[in-house]
């Protein structure tokens, strides 16, 4: 059975894109827009792994990740952080209970290596 990713991003062209790479691998793919929607989508899809935008409107990255981390279903999936705002978030994203911080634009070969690595392939 394949191992679904969970892509939430604010821009839909970069969602799109990114979907497109991470199933490209091999993965599942579902979306969430926003944070808020990233936890709607836990009540009904358990994803192996979350790659979450810092960055977006309604619900940001690092709220989403401190209220999924509070939950039980969400408590031990992988949580990525991805951000253009560079490594000055990363003790954000750690304290916040992501795994690790991933710069944006995504360099999709190591991108591939880290889901791999998380994802035990």
């Amino acid at each position: 059975m394949k191992r679904t990713v969970l892509i939430v991003e604010d821009y839909d062209d970069t969602r799109f894109c990114m979907n497109l790479i991470v199933e490209s691998y091999g993965y599942r793919v579902t979306e969430a827009a926003n944070g808020l929607e990233a936890i709607e989508s836990l009540k009904h899809n358990f994803p192996d792994l979350i790659l979450m935008d810092i960055a977006m409107p309604v619900m940001d990255g690092l709220t989403a990740t401190k209220t999924i981390r509070k939950s039980k279903q969400g408590a031990q999936i992988p949580i990525l952080a991805i951000t253009a705002h560079g490594k000055e978030f990363y003790d954000k994203a750690i304290d916040a209970g992501c795994n690790e911080l991933i710069e944006k634009p995504v360099d999709f070969d190591s991108l591939k290596t880290v889901l791999n690595q998380y994802l035990h392939v």
